[in-house]
């Protein structure tokens, strides 16, 4: 019979391996911490300033949308008018970019951020390309024909075509992302789900999504358990939007989610 010495280092052993194999499964399952157009709640959205605060933060990417100009190049803005987080009026397609440029970005979330100014995508890449990744929304890409081309040529020219570059390019358009899809099947594509479309994550339409995508990612009011086995059964990754309080982003890592998009990407 061992002696009681010997039994209580058989327990601590027995727990330290058990503590050890929960902290490793917990690591195995951290979710990729994403910005909301930067960290849309400390800083006017989808500008140079919300990108910068999410990379302080400690976001792994930056969500961001994009749309197109007059002109033709692609500049990073939510709506497909410049009147809720600009100083101007107008739809987007109706700017050149330097007179979109022009517009006051950041004075309608706080003075201090007055003169921010709409990003084009490209400057974006310029300041943050090798620092973080990017997960990028075709925003209305019906509104712009050819975006998909040229998203797929601003990606090409900078070598940003491979899998380990942390690109990862999103819509709710699937005739959208199908056509980018087949200008660069290496880059990962989400395909995003509102309440509404609901019926998008039937296992008929999960089975038709396979051939292009590679994330499903559902918007958080409409998530649980059984919805993200069901898209993980089918093989897919899955990133939920967008979490806004702590108590969220508690039961979301519980699903064990590839990433979670947040306004503050400091939550933890």
């Amino acid at each position: 019979m061992r002696n009681p010495a010997t039994l209580l280092v058989i327990l601590f052993a027995l727990l330290f391996r058990a503590i050890t194999r929960l902290i490793v499964k917990t690591e195995q399952h951290s979710p990729l911490k994403i910005g909301h157009r930067g960290a849309a709640g400390y800083c006017p959205e989808n500008t140079i300033s919300s990108f910068q605060k999410a990379l302080e933060l400690g976001a792994d990417y930056l969500e961001l949308d994009i749309q197109m100009t007059k002109d033709g190049e692609l500049v990073v803005i939510h709506d497909s008018t410049v009147n809720r987080t600009t100083n101007g009026k107008g739809k987007v397609m109706d700017f050149t970019l330097p007179e979109i440029q022009n517009l006051d970005a950041g004075s309608w979330f706080h003075r201090k951020f007055a003169g921010e100014k709409i990003p084009s995508l490209s400057e974006v890449f310029d300041e943050f390309a090798g620092k973080i990744g990017f997960l990028i929304e075709l925003k209305k890409p019906s509104l712009y024909p050819l975006i998909e081309e040229k998203l797929a040529e601003e990606l090409m020219k900078r070598e940003f075509t491979t899998g380990d570059r942390q690109i990862i390019v999103q819509s709710f358009d699937r005739e959208s992302l199908k056509r980018f899809h087949e200008l660069l099947p290496s880059i990962p594509i989400g395909i995003l789900v509102r309440n509404a479309g609901l019926k998008m994550i039937s296992n008929k339409n999960l089975k038709s999504f396979a051939s292009y995508v590679s994330y499903v990612n559902p918007k958080i009011s409409m998530v649980n358990k059984r919805m993200i086995k069901r898209i993980h059964l089918h093989g897919f990754k899955t990133i939920i939007w967008t979490v806004k309080r702590k108590n969220d982003l508690k039961a979301i890592k519980n699903l064990h989610v590839e990433g979670i998009v947040s306004d503050f990407p400091d939550l933890s």
